[in-house]
Order: structure tokens, then C-alpha cells, then sequence
């Protein structure tokens, strides 16, 4: 198929950006990055003709052409805002690592994080070797256009049996108006290892476009809890993918909150080999007219794997939702337990969800199960707290609240769990108790 016309702006824009792309040097990386150019110039960007994407248009990377910046200007007080005192911290503004603003002292040996671009020049046989291998460019087309317009990233190690003390938060800032953020980053969490990660998306322009894949590799009995907050500009486009490759007796958490951006899609998809275990949970806030995707898929490989998935989703006035969860148990993946629930609270009349669990199971002992609420606040739950005193604009408010609070309430970071409530309630100003 050939590309979508809107598409031809970027192809054409491709040989002045990649002239400036780290690792030009490198021919498996030119490779890498020309499969990727080449799955995209024969499609385009995703559009509703994609079973994966039938519910959520791009038509809005149409209209501009959203290109790399080397600004690296940053307001310090805005940043702060953002950033994690009791935690590590690497920034990349505008898609490229910023040294002078990340604060990784004291970062343990067993623990090793490298910008993408530093690592292609000191390492890169350890990039060839991972890059690429948690996620093809047949995923999408998007996945492909970052393999080709990735500008730096971040690859963290943790060494085997090593339990990282602290957080490790990195910070996606966006501050340059229609500019291109495109990341591909590495996590390596080593055998017995725990680590926590917490991704911040934000932005300060009014509308740019923020591409990361994060490629996530956990050894045997290895743990990683991964944190996701997006809150984009309000006119900002988001596309998040992360992909996890789960060796035997490995353990992922991840916790994704999307409260920003105009457009926002996040994939979650992970690959469970033998008794591993994956629990995701999400909370997805929409206003005024946002379109907020939410595309996750579970692959149980081998037996006695575990998962769970509980995503709830709060919309308001215009806004759109989008849950596709997919949960597939080959035929080898016997005694798998699988349980996924999506549950969403519209506010409005004119809000919107489409919700798409699926089960896809070749196995014949297992345990699966999955469910869904579409709905509006009970009149007999708000009756209930008016005959409490309580007026009705109020009860609404609280009943609101704590439905989108139980999410907020499974993060056991304290300091990450006041941010996320922050943001809750601006986004919800009316619903400020």
C-alpha cells in the first residue's frame, strides 16, 4: 500500500533530519533505521482502516510537520514542578538527553544509564544486540516511523540481584512549538533485580508531537514496576509504546495515568515466558474535546503465567475513550490465570467510549475472565449522600472523585501519588474537595 499522501512531508523532510540522527556512522544502525523508513513510507501513519487503530484518527499529524529541535531551554521552576525530590532523575527536553539537568549522583554501580547517543558511541554492539528485538516495525507504522526518526533515549542496566533503593524518574519535556520528540529507550532489568521507574511526559508549547518506544527486557525473577504519567499540552500529540519481554518467574507492574494532550495513544505490550507475572492498571481522564487511546495486549507463552489488567476511565463533555485489551494464551500455556476489567464513567451526554476486551485462548486448562462497565454516576449513590446534607453538585463531585481515586490509590509512591492527585484535580477543578 502506498503511503498516505499527508505522510510524504516527513519522507521528504527524512534526509536533512537523519544527517544530524546519532550513530550515522553505524551500518546496522543505518539499517535498522532504513527498515523502519521503508515499513513506514508503505503505509503512513496508522489510520482507522487498521483493526488496531479503527477507533482513533491521526488526520491531526496531518496538518503540520512536526520537526526535531536542539532547543534545550528550559523554565527551571516549571521543571521543578514535575520532578521527584526522593528520587534519580535523567531529562531529555525536546527528544535529546540534557546532562546538565538530570540528576543521576549517587546512582549505584550495579546500576548503569547511558543517553542513547553516548551509548551508540561507547557501546553500540549492546544496542545492536537489543534494539529492535522487544518490538518489530511490523507492530505499526508509528513504531516503524520511530525507528527511523528516533533522536536519543535513555538504556538503563541493572546488574543481577541488585534492588535499586530509589526511584529512577525520567522526564519527557517538550518546550518548542510543533517540534518532533522521538525516543527509543532500553530498560534491562538483570536476573533477581527490582527496580522502579517512573515516566513524566509534559510539555510547555502549546502543540508538538512526542513519539517514545521503550524496548524492556526482564531477566529470570526479575521485577520492575514502571509508572507512566502522561500529562502532554493540551494541544500536544502522545504516542507511548511500551514493549516487555519477560523471562521465567519475572515480574512487571505498570501503573498508566493519561491526563494530557489533544491525542494520546499508549500501547502496553508484554511477552510472559514460564510463571511470570504481569498486572497492569490504568487511569485515562478525558475534557473538552481529547481523544485518549489505550491499546494493551498480554501474551501468556508458556505455562503458569499470571495477569491482571484494570483500567478505569473518567470523560467529560466532547471526549473520547479508547480501551482495546487483548489477552492471547497459546496452546503450550497451560494453568494460565488471566483477568482483565475495564470500567468507564461518562459525565456527559456528548463523551464517548469504545471498549474491546478480548480473549483469545488455545489452551484448554486455564483461568481467563474479563468485564466491562460503560455508565453514569447512580442517582441512587448521589440521593444517598443529598440525604446526608451534602448538595447535589457536590455528591457528583465526590462520587467522581473517588471512582477515579482507587487508581491513584494502588501507587505506593508517596511522592509520585500527591503529584498524580495534583493533577487529578486540575484537570477536574470542580471536582477540588
Amino acid at each position: 500500500m502506498a503511503a498516505e499522501q499527508s505522510a510524504y512531508a516527513y519522507l521528504a523532510a527524512y534526509a536533512a533530519i537523519a544527517a544530524n540522527l546519532p550513530g550515522g556512522e553505524l551500518a546496522w544502525l543505518q539499517r535498522f533505521r532504513g527498515e523502519g523508513l521503508k515499513a513506514f513510507e508503505a503505509h503512513g501513519f496508522p489510520n482507522p482502516r487498521d483493526e488496531e487503530w479503527r477507533y482513533t484518527n491521526l488526520a491531526v499529524l496531518n496538518k503540520t510537520l512536526f520537526a526535531p529541535s536542539d532547543n534545550q531551554d528550559v523554565d527551571a521552576d516549571w521543571l521543578e514542578a514535575y520532578r521527584l525530590e526522593n528520587a534519580w532523575s535523567a531529562v531529555l527536553v525536546n527528544g535529546r538527553f540534557s546532562a546538565a539537568l538530570s540528576r543521576l549522583s549517587g546512582l549505584p554501580a550495579a546500576v548503569s544509564l547511558q543517553s542513547v547517543s553516548d551509548a551508540l558511541r561507547d557501546n553500540p554492539a549492546a544496542l545492536e544486540a537489543r534494539l529492535g528485538k522487544a518490538v518489530g516495525n511490523d507492530e505499526h507504522s508509528l513504531v516503524a516511523f520511530n525507528s527511523a526518526w528516533f533522536a536519543d533515549g535513555v538504556v538503563v542496566e541493572i546488574a543481577a540481584n541488585h534492588r535499586l533503593v530509589k526511584p529512577l524518574q525520567i522526564l519527557h519535556v517538550v518546550t518548542a512549538e510543533n517540534a518532533l520528540s522521538a525516543t527509543r529507550s532500553l530498560f534491562v532489568i538483570g536476573t533477581g533485580a527490582e527496580a522502579e521507574i517512573i515516566e513524566t511526559y509534559i510539555g510547555s508549547a502549546a502543540g508538538y508531537f512526542s513519539a517514545a518506544v521503550n524496548e524492556c527486557f526482564l531477566e529470570a525473577n526479575a521485577c520492575l514496576t514502571l509508572y507512566k504519567m502522561q500529562a502532554e499540552a493540551d494541544k500536544a500529540c502522545h504516542f507511548g509504546g511500551t514493549y516487555v519481554k519477560q523471562a521465567r518467574d519475572s515480574r512487571l507492574l505498570h501503573h498508566n495515568f493519561a491526563f494530557g494532550a489533544l491525542l494520546a495513544r499508549t500501547d502496553i505490550h508484554s511477552d510472559l515466558d514460564l510463571a511470570s507475572e504481569c498486572r497492569v492498571n490504568g487511569l485515562y481522564l478525558g475534557a473538552n474535546r481529547q481523544h485518549i487511546d489505550n491499546h494493551t495486549r498480554i501474551n501468556h507463552l508458556k505455562p503458569h503465567g499470571i495477569s491482571r489488567e484494570f483500567y478505569k476511565g473518567v470523560l467529560d463533555d466532547r471526549a473520547r475513550g479508547v480501551f482495546q485489551g487483548r489477552v492471547i494464551v497459546v496452546e503450550d500455556a497451560q494453568q494460565t490465570d488471566s483477568e482483565m476489567n475495564n470500567r468507564n464513567l461518562l459525565l456527559s451526554a456528548d463523551a464517548e467510549v469504545d471498549t474491546k476486551p478480548q480473549l483469545e485462548i488455545y489452551a484448554d486448562d486455564v483461568k481467563c475472565s474479563h468485564g466491562v462497565t460503560v455508565g453514569q454516576l447512580e442517582e441512587k449513590s448521589v440521593f444517598y449522600l443529598q440525604s446526608r446534607g451534602v448538595d447535589e453538585d457536590a455528591a457528583r463531585n465526590i462520587l467522581t472523585f473517588a471512582f477515579a481515586n482507587e487508581m491513584v490509590d494502588k501507587v505506593e509512591n508517596a511522592e509520585l501519588k500527591s503529584l498524580l492527585l495534583e493533577q487529578l484535580l486540575a484537570r477536574f477543578p470542580a471536582m477540588s474537595l
